[in-house]
């Protein structure tokens, strides 16, 4: 806690002993009603305070967002697990995703694939890949058009995940289509 915030709070401490003295001499025959009151008025400011603090974490989780910054740079801020998502078009179609720098591919989920018009039944399961949950199979397919705003790209290579895959993933030979990749602040920000 630093010197200027430990005075605020001093401070606080400060305004609060008074306004308790003035309502205690105020009101000393109603001690009652007026305990009720302050412990009201105290739990109405502990709440304003709190708000106030939080309110930058809990607006993202309010209404997370990938911003467009302009036609070549998308900023992403950070969720509360600490992971960045994406919501892109597939195919006129959302598919929500988590940036995985570490995952080489674009990889689908089942339920992704399925959305997508991909029948798991039509595919071939023929390539291999390493997760830390052990080795799951995977099927190449060709995504028509992947879109952010005005960013488009088509015939985008991906993969399917035969495995349990909560969440599709965004990996590098995605990310590699951007000329810069940097994290700032709570943000990670992919630019054209």
């Amino acid at each position: 806690m630093s010197s200027d915030d430990t005075a605020q709070l001093i401070y606080l401490g400060l305004l609060a002993a008074a306004l308790l003295s003035y309502f205690w001499v105020a009101n000393r025959d109603q001690l009652g009603s007026m305990a009720r009151a302050m412990v009201s008025w105290a739990l109405i400011f502990l709440g304003v305070i709190a708000a106030y603090g939080l309110w930058d974490d809990v607006k993202t989780d309010i209404k997370p967002r990938a911003a467009m910054i302009s036609t070549d740079v998308i900023e992403v801020p950070r969720a509360r697990d600490g992971h960045y998502y994406l919501t892109l078009e597939i195919n006129n179609q959302p598919v929500k995703f988590v940036v995985d720098t570490g995952a080489t591919n674009i990889v689908l989920s089942t339920p992704d694939a399925q959305k997508l018009g991909f029948d798991s039944e039509d595919l071939v399961f023929t390539g291999i890949a390493n997760t830390a949950n052990g080795q799951v199979r995977t099927a190449r397919v060709k995504l028509d058009e992947v879109r952010f705003g005005d960013m488009a790209d088509t015939r985008v290579t991906a993969w399917i995940n035969e495995g349990d895959l909560d969440i599709s993933l965004l990996g590098m030979s995605y990310l590699n289509k951007f000329d810069e990749i940097a994290f700032s602040g709570n943000k990670l920000i992919l630019r054209r």
